[in-house]
C-alpha cells in the first residue's frame, strides 16, 4: 500500500495546479487518491531525485487474525519476541552491502544501500517495522521484515545479523514477506525539489 508515492509527468495543460489533483482524482480508479499536485523543475524525477524513503511492514500478532485487516497487515499467530526483534534491527543501521537481503535476478547495479533509522514497534499484538533509508533493493524491506520475524521467533539471534550482513548471503536472511503487509509511508527530497 502507498501513502507516500511520489509520481511526476509533462503536460501543456493550462489547468491551473491547484484543480489537477481533482481533475485527476474524478478519472481515477477508487482505489487511487492523488492527494497534492505541484509545479517542479524540469529536472526533477520522481524515483531519481528522492533522497530518502521510509517504508513500514506491518504484522498482526494476534492468536485469531483480524477479519478487516486480512489483507492490510501479515498475520502471524506465534507470540513474536518483539525485544529481540528491537534489538536486531538496530544492526540494520547505517550503510551496508545488503546483497543477503535483495530478491534474486535484481538488475541494481550495486546492493549497497544507508538505512537511516530502523525501529520495531508494538502496540497491542501490532507489530510494526519502520525503516527510513536512501534506497531500497527489490524486495530488500520484506526479506529484512522476514529475518526479524525469525529473530522474534528465535531462530535467529540479534547478534547473527551483523553476520548475515557481512556473508552476502540470501540463504542466511529470513523469508520473504508477502506484501500486503508492506507500506511506502514518505519520500524525500531536497528543498527546492
Amino acid at each position: 500500500m502507498l501513502f507516500g508515492q511520489v509520481a511526476n509527468f509533462k503536460t501543456n495543460s493550462n489547468l491551473p495546479i491547484s484543480k489537477f489533483a481533482i481533475a485527476l482524482n474524478s478519472r481515477l480508479k477508487k482505489t487511487i487518491v492523488i492527494k497534492q499536485a505541484q509545479e517542479v523543475d524540469e529536472e526533477f524525477h520522481a524515483r531519481f531525485s528522492c533522497k530518502k524513503k521510509t517504508y513500514e511492514y506491518r504484522i498482526d500478532n494476534t492468536p485469531y487474525g483480524s477479519a478487516i485487516f486480512r489483507n492490510l497487515a501479515c498475520h502471524i499467530p506465534q507470540k513474536l519476541d518483539v525485544t529481540r526483534m528491537q534489538q536486531a534491527v538496530k544492526y540494520f543501521i547505517g550503510e551496508h552491502d545488503f546483497k543477503a537481503f535483495k530478491a534474486s535476478g535484481t538488475s541494481s547495479k550495486s546492493s549497497i544501500r544507508t538505512i537511516y533509522h530502523a525501529e520495531v514497534m508494538e502496540e497491542e499484538g501490532n507489530i510494526k517495522i519502520r525503516l527510513t533509508g536512501n534506497g531500497f533493493l527489490y524486495n530488500m524491506v520484506r526479506i529484512i521484515s522476514g529475518t526479524l520475524v525469525d529473530v522474534g521467533l528465535h531462530k535467529i539471534a540479534p547478534t547473527d545479523i551483523p553476520n548475515i550482513i557481512e556473508q552476502k548471503d540470501r540463504t542466511k536472511a529470513g523469508k520473504t514477506m508477502p506484501a500486503h503487509g508492506l507500506y511506502l509511508m514518505s519520500v524525500e527530497y531536497n528543498e527546492g525539489d
